[in-house]
């Protein structure tokens, strides 16, 4: 009985929608949008209900029930129908006008619009509505519809949705003397699934349509894996060089956690580690433009700035998607924040401030050709207003190419034959490094020959470089330039965060110089791509740093170098980069879990919340057996911290909690600056 008043609440919801009478909708939109998961089948005027028949499609034939559908919001006034064969009522041609779709997606997206005491039911992709053919009974498109009745009923398949597997109340408030308390990300790329030019990304985090349109792989991974080129040579791929490729619902090859490619951060895995601990998010914008002219497949444009802009409206189009599913605007546990008082706020909350940075290879088209910069002062200026005024508040100066700013960290290994190679084609040259004499140094570069690089590269012409390199420790040549400068004290001004990761020594040299001459606190560390002998610098400034987010392992021998570069005395925090979605591995399963496996259940490390082994349609995700394979289980990698921490357990996660206090000080120091 009270289903069936609620199903009726909605019709005269929608018809006093339809009808324009603003009390009766101000007051009735609530219980529309609250349809949301409801069960219901179709019953035509003939009395019939509408069920599957044998060719895959409907018809308004059956007696005394009717195929139940479990709807599911799509937006205002707009679901999806799913039925009980893992299927939706979606549209096709002919006779098989209306059919089941195995997938959701634009074709299975419908209308509810009132008529009279029913409801008919059109397709939003073209406005046809759903007609029952007078003389085969099925389900057809037309330009006028049929009115339906929305029947309460049961046995209604659950919808398809990634479960949490955590129960309890989200970590909220502050400390007795007014810290906030939680785990700091301080280097992640949810919105990747755009950046190369949007096609080299298989999936992305959310989707009107649920889960079934946002987790699917590339098309071109196809036949069975083979075509993940990229992923198989340069991110090391599966042993076999295949994959299955089926994502939902069975999920059986990705994600992994050393997949490069495949979606990772599904919002309602970022909502497990939200409600995990997980308070302040980074979400860096990302691209590399030679990459993406390079890639063969794309889809959006590829200069940096292009890719920013998109991103930027991407993860606002997240925001909101977020508060619609939590009851409307401003009430998702997503808050994007652009300044530290904002960020306590959403804390003290229990909500997930995000903060939005820039890693991308050339930022206001600051990139360089043959020695000669592509961009001057006036394009720094213009282009840090318009970050500043997208809500970026932290950027990197140079990022895997060496461009009109500075001279980056070398990629070591395979990964940095092809970025090598790209960085020639972006640049006109090959990475330039010579012996390093200090004790720092960069990644070692493949080939190393002494003869090659020292008396017989002085016979190629001027500016002409070969991959080729003297005897290792390598150091890139090239440092910190004037335009890197300028870029530095824009960002300073603005007071803005500068992330030193990825500069070469020589670059980094010079931007600490920079910095500890203007004593400037806004500093960060993210991930590790950095010589560890540059922690002291970074955190006497009052900076933040770091490790990237290793197995729980290889962790914690990163947190103890990061802690003893603060000193005994330090008042301090930090946090991990998991770069998940940024072309980086996440933390394979402990070495020894299968003889000391982390326990399910296990407490959060607050105590509020009870954790349990994340299911995804038919997969169940065991940290000791998968890994890190997707973002939903950062609160198992930290619960699994403990045991590789040993004696020290206490003591990283009292640092660990104590990041995003640490992570804002040093933002709100940055700002008074």
């Amino acid at each position: 009985m009270v289903r069936s008043r609620f199903v009726g609440l909605v019709l005269v919801a929608i018809v006093a929608l339809v009808a324009g009478s603003t009390p009766a909708a101000t007051a009735a939109a609530p219980e529309l949008s609250a349809a949301d998961g409801d069960c219901v089948a179709l019953r035509a005027p003939s009395g019939k209900f509408v069920v599957r028949n044998a060719l895959g499609g409907y018809q308004a034939t059956g007696g005394d029930a009717g195929q139940p559908f479990r709807l599911q919001r799509t937006g205002d006034q707009t679901f999806l129908l799913y039925g009980t064969g893992q299927d939706f009522l979606g549209t096709g041609l002919g006779v098989l006008g209306v059919l089941a779709a195995p997938a959701a997606g634009p074709r299975t997206d419908w209308r509810l619009v009132a008529d009279g005491d029913g409801a008919r039911v059109a397709a939003v992709a073209d406005g046809r509505e759903v007609a029952v053919d007078p003389i085969l009974r099925t389900l057809a498109l037309r330009s006028s519809g049929t009115r339906f009745a929305l029947v309460p009923a049961t046995n209604c398949a659950p919808a398809p949705e990634a479960q949490l597997n955590i129960e309890g109340t989200p970590l909220s408030g502050t400390t007795p003397d007014g810290q906030v308390r939680g785990i700091v990300d301080l280097h992640n790329h949810l919105t990747s699934f755009e950046f190369i030019g949007g096609e080299i990304h298989c999936g992305q985090p959310w989707s009107r349509y649920g889960i079934t349109d946002a987790l699917t792989d590339c098309p071109d991974h196809e036949p069975n894996g083979l075509g993940a080129w990229w992923e198989n040579i340069a991110g090391g791929g599966y042993p076999s060089f295949t994959h299955d490729t089926t994502g939902w619902p069975t999920f059986t090859d990705w994600p992994k956690h050393n997949s490069w490619t495949h979606e990772a951060s599904y919002y309602r895995w970022l909502e497990r580690a939200w409600r995990g601990g997980l308070r302040v998010y980074t979400n860096l914008f990302v691209n590399n433009a030679a990459l993406c002219e390079i890639y063969p497949l794309k889809r959006n444009a590829c200069d940096d700035m292009s890719s920013v802009r998109l991103q930027s409206q991407r993860i606002r189009e997240l925001e909101r998607f977020i508060d619609d599913q939590n009851g409307g605007p401003g009430r998702g546990w997503f808050r994007i924040v652009t300044d530290p008082a904002q960020a306590r706020t959403v804390i003290e909350q229990g909500k997930l401030a995000v903060v939005l940075g820039v890693e991308v290879s050339q930022p206001f088209g600051c990139g360089v050709r043959n020695g000669t910069p592509l961009c001057d002062r006036a394009d720094i200026d213009a282009g840090l207003d318009e970050l500043y005024g997208l809500g970026v508040r932290r950027m990197f100066v140079c990022h895997k190419f060496d461009n009109a700013l500075c001279g980056v960290r070398f990629d070591g290994g395979t990964a940095g034959v092809v970025v090598n190679a790209a960085n020639f084609y972006s640049t006109g040259r090959f990475w330039e490094a010579e012996t390093c004499t200090g004790p720092a140094h960069d990644n070692t570069i493949s080939v190393e020959s002494d003869i090659l690089a020292g008396p017989l590269a002085a016979l190629l012409p001027p500016g002409v470089t070969l991959p080729v390199y003297p005897s290792a420790p390598h150091c890139n040549i090239n440092g910190l330039t004037d335009l890197g400068r300028y870029a530095m004290d824009g960002m300073m001004s603005r007071g803005m965060l500068i992330d030193i990761d990825h500069m070469g020594v020589k670059a980094m040299d010079q931007a600490l110089d920079v910095l500890e001459a203007r004593d400037y606190p806004g500093v960060v560390s993210s991930h590790s791509w950095l010589d560890p002998s540059y922690y002291p610098r970074v955190l006497a400034l009052g900076g933040i740093a770091g490790p990237y987010g290793h197995g729980t392992s290889q962790f914690v021998g990163e947190w103890r170098k990061v802690r003893d570069a603060a000193g005994p005395n330090a008042d301090f925090g930090t946090g991990a980069g998991f770069d998940t979605g940024g072309f980086g591995h996440q933390p394979p399963p402990r070495g020894d879990a299968a003889a000391h496996p982390l326990e399910y259940p296990f407490p959060t490390f607050d105590g509020g919340s009870t954790v349990d082994r994340q299911r995804t349609g038919e997969r169940t995700y065991d940290l000791n057996v998968d890994g890190m394979a997707h973002y939903g289980l950062l609160p198992d990698w930290l619960a699994d911290l403990r045991i590789a921490a040993g004696s020290d357990a206490d003591a990283i996660m009292d640092d660990l909690t104590r990041g995003a206090e640490t992570y804002l000080r040093t933002w709100e120091r940055a700002e008074a600056f």
